[in-house]
């Protein structure tokens, strides 16, 4: 998929501005996930996510009088694409956080730079990593240990909940490729794709949901604010500001967003959630991105690289282009 034209008029507000809304709101989905399932079941916080999400969107297409996908073969990648990036990584999410912070998921989201680089090893022969960029995978999963503190043998760690952690971070990055490798170059605007998918994504909610949860007996205000807010604004509005920033910038500078998110998350959980940190949750954080952002260097060629279509930015989580978030 490529990022959208750039508008022929200036944005209201300068490109700084939205990337750090949008930083701050993926931060803050993690939060969101933790209080929405105060009140409600995973299912039903990822399915209220993504029905908000999909009326945000849907509201977009119709301003935009943008026509939808055409073709069975084109919707069929679209539902896997659907389940790889929202259904699948949003439940597990919602999952991990009955049991981990918010600041904890928060940084595995930010985990799944690395599981692109392991799988691109495999699944696309012309992302070869250099050595500086497998060095990062290394340094990256180091990182990984440390927050988790293996050296102390996972102590005081809910292990389950971590690993539904990172398997919806690895999750961001299958369906990334997956996504490289069937819908680049279908001729349908980032926002009609990005509308279908999400769409998609709730109808196959819309059904699981209903068969593993029942009705809450009484809806709290302020679950249900945090389920709203997490789909209207961390999945529609954000990847409106997401598609807008990827086109005046370049995908390259809007893919920076990674590395603010498990800092949003860290600080907002610890400020409003009360949560507790150790040395190693900060330190193995920060050499989690620090791998992560090694594994997106390039190597230089001598000879103009032939053009490609570049990767719009995804969404916490929502993850942007290669390092695919958050969430």
């Amino acid at each position: 998929m490529s990022p959208a034209a750039p508008s022929s008029t200036s944005p209201l507000l300068d490109w700084r501005v939205r990337f750090g809304a949008l930083a701050l709101i993926w931060g803050f989905s993690f939060l969101f996930i933790k209080v929405g399932t105060e009140g409600f079941a995973p299912f039903q916080v990822t399915f209220g996510r993504l029905l908000f999400g999909t009326a945000v969107l849907a509201a977009a297409i119709a301003v935009k009088r943008d026509r939808l996908p055409r073709g069975a073969r084109v919707w069929g990648h679209l539902a896997v694409a659907a389940l790889l990036l929202n259904a699948l990584p949003f439940s597990l999410f919602a999952y991990a956080e009955l049991t981990i912070p918010s600041t904890l998921a928060g940084i595995c989201n930010a985990t799944t730079p690395l599981w692109g680089m392991a799988l691109s090893l495999v699944a696309l022969s012309e992302d070869r990593p250099t050595r500086v960029r497998a060095a990062g995978l290394g340094i990256g999963f180091v990182g990984v240990l440390t927050v988790l503190g293996a050296w102390q043998g996972f102590s005081g760690l809910d292990v389950t909940g971590t690993a539904l952690a990172l398997l919806a971070s690895s999750s961001y990055a299958v369906g990334w490729i997956y996504v490289r490798r069937t819908l680049s170059g279908t001729g349908v605007s980032n926002l009609s794709l990005a509308g279908s998918q999400v769409g998609l994504a709730t109808l196959q909610l819309a059904v699981v949901t209903p068969l593993f949860t029942t009705v809450p007996e009484s809806v709290e205000l302020l679950p249900l604010l945090s389920v709203v807010a997490l789909g209207a604004l961390g999945t529609g509005y954000a990847m409106l500001l997401q598609y807008g920033v990827v086109a005046e910038v370049g995908p390259t500078t809007a893919s920076m967003v990674t590395y603010f998110i498990p800092v949003i998350a860290t600080a907002a959980g610890v400020a409003l959630l009360d949560e507790h940190l150790t040395w190693n949750t900060p330190v193995g954080a920060l050499v989690v991105l620090a791998g992560a952002a090694l594994t997106q260097t390039r190597a230089s060629r001598r000879a103009a690289p032939p053009t490609t279509v570049p990767q719009p930015a995804a969404v916490p989580a929502e993850t942007p282009p290669r390092a695919a978030s958050r969430t």
